[in-house]
């Protein structure tokens, strides 16, 4: 059969995983809504169901601009096969585990099993004797909530969230929609930075007041973090890379 021809009995999880491939294959041209209805011959309104299953899956999809709605596949979708020594594949696990709070901790979690499949037994010991030894204080109640997870992928993909949230006077409003910008940890508790459409402005709103959230298709508006929230508070300072 041709890799161009669909079979019309296709299933949900059949047509995710080609969509997928559909985008992997586009690459930076990505494809509109409308190419992949027919592609699939489904309605437009089904592949953006598909968007947010996916978005939802983890699959690293971002929407374009334009006529139809398009899509494509982030530029950090996936990476090229890496090799560690034993040495730093012991300093990667000591530092996902050291902190399972953190935000996109699904994602390494799945790493840090993922390095510890490859070591051997030997290795894998010697990475929980050193584990042992490392001691670290850290806030027992900044635990990130559940819903937390789909805060991550919105962010990291650029699109805008729904959410029900509970306010300190213990007031929900629900379907909020939000732009998560950062994350913030404070002595007590996690925060999502971010673009609150309701009240058409920045908000501090704390993660274990969001009872629900669930991700959409459609894109953040480009807005600059400092212009919204200012500088950092000394007591939360970004996450710098030594790039």
């Amino acid at each position: 059969m041709s890799p161009f021809i669909i079979p019309v009995t296709m299933n949900r999880t059949d047509r995710l995983y080609a969509i997928g491939n559909a985008l992997r294959a586009a690459g930076s041209r990505g494809r509109t809504a409308t190419w992949l209805a027919d592609r699939f011959e489904v309605s437009t309104r089904t592949i953006k169901r598909d968007m947010a299953a996916l978005l939802q899956a983890g699959l690293a999809v971002t929407s374009q601009d334009g006529r139809g709605g398009g899509y494509q596949l982030s530029h950090y979708a996936a990476l090229p096969p890496i090799t560690f020594t034993a040495a730093e594949a012991t300093a990667i696990t000591i530092a996902l585990a050291a902190d399972p709070q953190i935000p996109f901790a699904a994602d390494g979690a799945a790493v840090l099993q993922k390095v510890l499949a490859a070591m051997s037994a030997t290795q894998r010991r010697q990475a929980t004797d050193v584990g042992r030894r490392v001691w670290m204080a850290r806030p027992v109640s900044a635990k990130r909530p559940g819903s937390a997870g789909v805060l991550d992928q919105a962010l990291r993909s650029g699109v805008l969230a729904l959410i029900d949230y509970e306010d300190a006077k213990g007031r929900l409003s629900r379907k909020r929609a939000i732009e998560p910008m950062a994350f913030v940890r404070t002595h007590s508790h996690w925060h999502v930075l971010a673009w609150c459409h309701k009240r058409d402005a920045g908000r501090w709103l704390r993660l274990d007041r969001i009872h629900r959230a669930r991700l959409t298709a459609q894109p953040c508006a480009p807005r600059d973090l400092a212009e919204v929230f200012g500088e950092p508070p000394d007591y939360a300072q970004p996450v710098v890379l030594p790039v």
